[in-house]
């Protein structure tokens, strides 16, 4: 009897030994077949961004924190206008596209999409020692087509007023003269290619009158923005619609176009609300819910 017991006991033991080999060889092949779903894929690679110059802050402060997410990731970007902007991702030589405008009927004809991002108002900035405060939409309308060329005839003092612009193809130049109802009529002392070259301008002419991103006139004190109909450009009135000088930040992206990987995730990122303090940081009014 006690060798029957021995007998058994063994193979018990012989049993036990086989079915615990058996079940370490059946998890590591587990391990070295399946994959493991809940690590995610690090994002790597580059995104390009081509177009407005007035999204200069915005893109900055969503690139930034999108690397600083996404080490393996870089975001570019050239400030080459919203026209040049637009032009890039439909010849493909950009990942996004970024215009300070609503695109045209053409321009979506020709497979291109918008998403807007933010709201921005555009600033009717004078020189800082100017007494001119206010502005109607009629009055500036007025004083970009010659009607108007005098700052006496607005509440300044005497002095031939120096209208400046921005060049054909800018973002800010089509929603100004699309909103003050100028458009192909201004008539421009100095049409210039970037929203700071604006600002300079107007800054160092006593007698000068411009236009600017509310994001990019913001704290500067050798220009003023004068008040619209008796409205500051404001984030406020911006998002309320009182004020009437405003236009769309908009990512474009070609139709039929798969965006890589790092891509997608910065426009996701972008146009999430997941984006917007960092949005109303740089200037602009988020519109993402």
């Amino acid at each position: 009897m006690k060798k029957i017991i021995s007998i058994l006991l063994a193979a018990v033991m012989v049993m036990a030994l086989l079915a615990g080999c058996g079940s370490k060889n059946s998890g590591s092949a587990n391990d070295n077949n399946t994959p493991n779903n809940n690590q995610d894929t690090e994002l790597s690679g580059s995104v390009s961004t081509n177009g407005s110059t007035s999204m200069d802050k915005v893109i900055g402060a969503l690139r930034e924190q999108f690397m600083a997410d996404h080490k393996n990731v870089t975001v570019t970007y050239d400030p080459t206008g919203s026209g040049s902007g637009i032009e890039a991702v439909k010849n493909g030589t950009a990942d996004i596209g970024l215009a300070s405008r609503s695109l045209k009927d053409e321009e979506k004809a020709g497979g291109l999409t918008e998403t807007v991002i933010a709201l921005d108002g555009i600033a009717v900035i004078v020189n800082a020692q100017s007494k001119v405060a206010d502005l109607t939409v009629e009055q500036i309308a007025k004083i970009f087509t010659g009607e108007i060329t005098d700052w006496s005839e607005v509440g300044g003092d005497p002095g031939a007023i120096s209208c400046i612009g921005r060049e054909s193809g800018s973002g800010t130049r089509d929603g100004f003269e699309s909103i003050t109802g100028t458009k192909d009529s201004c008539k421009l002392d100095q049409e210039l290619t970037s929203t700071g070259g604006v600002i300079e301008a107007v800054a160092g002419n006593p007698n000068a009158i411009g236009y600017a991103s509310l994001s990019a006139v913001e704290g500067k004190d050798t220009v003023k923005a004068v008040t619209v109909g008796g409205v500051a450009c404001t984030e406020a009135t911006v998002l309320d619609g009182s004020y009437a000088i405003q236009r769309p930040f908009v990512l474009v992206t070609k139709d039929g176009t798969t965006l890589s990987p790092a891509a997608q995730a910065f426009f996701d990122f972008a146009a999430s609300k997941d984006a917007a303090s960092l949005i109303q940081n740089a200037g602009a009014v988020p519109t993402a819910k």
